[in-house]
């Protein structure tokens, strides 16, 4: 909609004028507020490695695949190519420091869980542990990688989920017993603050009622 009305001045940002971290730092600040993996994966020498990765969503539903990118080469991308599985355990809020402790840059040997004290378990399918005290994990076989300049997008098939029974109501885990944290820009991250519901309006509701639309539009 084309409006008449003075727009606000703006800032603008142009990446091919911009060195890569500066730009990068803008793109953390607006894409936001972004879910955290927190990967489990296994070194071929049988280090286990725990990291949060906040490029992270859903990319298909059936088969059901998650996707995490690793900046550069880390320790998860290579774990997941050499074995072909990992986890990924939902951040609770009750974690937070833990969560962040470990994203430090540790050497390849050395386990970040036994590191900062998060206790990792058996998981049910693969053999990439999952986080002990993390409400949620879903239990995944890698499907595919896809470089992308400096990064690589990890897509992982979801072959299992479990969650906390007390954390489950009508068929599905419910956001207020999840807690989860967000990253934001920098150095922020969110908590879920206030949950609102609304039902998505299909067509034929709007259509038939037209109160919706100049309710919106405020006509």
């Amino acid at each position: 909609m084309t409006t008449p009305e003075q727009s606000r001045p703006r800032t603008t940002f142009d990446p091919e004028q911009m060195e890569t971290g500066a730009f990068y730092r803008v793109m953390n600040s607006v894409v936001v507020p972004r879910p955290i993996a927190w990967v489990c994966s296994r070194s071929a020498e049988g280090v286990d490695n725990l990291a949060p990765h906040s490029f992270y969503t859903v990319a298909c539903v059936d088969p059901p695949i998650v996707q995490f990118t690793s900046v550069g080469r880390k320790d998860s991308l290579r774990n997941v190519e050499a074995t072909g599985e990992f986890t990924v355990s939902l951040t609770p809020e009750a974690l937070f420091e833990k969560i962040n402790a470990t994203g430090t840059d540790f050497p390849a040997g050395i386990s970040e869980a036994e590191a900062v004290g998060v206790r990792l378990e058996p998981s049910d399918k693969v053999s990439a542990l999952r986080v002990a005290d993390s409400p949620v994990t879903l239990e995944c076989t890698l499907h595919s990688t896809l470089r992308l300049g400096d990064s690589t997008v990890v897509l992982g098939r979801v072959v299992h989920v479990s969650v906390w029974a007390d954390a489950v109501r009508d068929g599905r885990p419910r956001i207020e017993q999840l807690r989860p944290l967000a990253r934001l820009g920098g150095n922020e991250w969110a908590t879920i603050g206030e949950v609102r519901e609304i039902a998505r309006i299909p067509y034929r509701g709007w259509a038939e009622d037209p109160s919706i639309g100049e309710r919106l539009r405020g006509s």
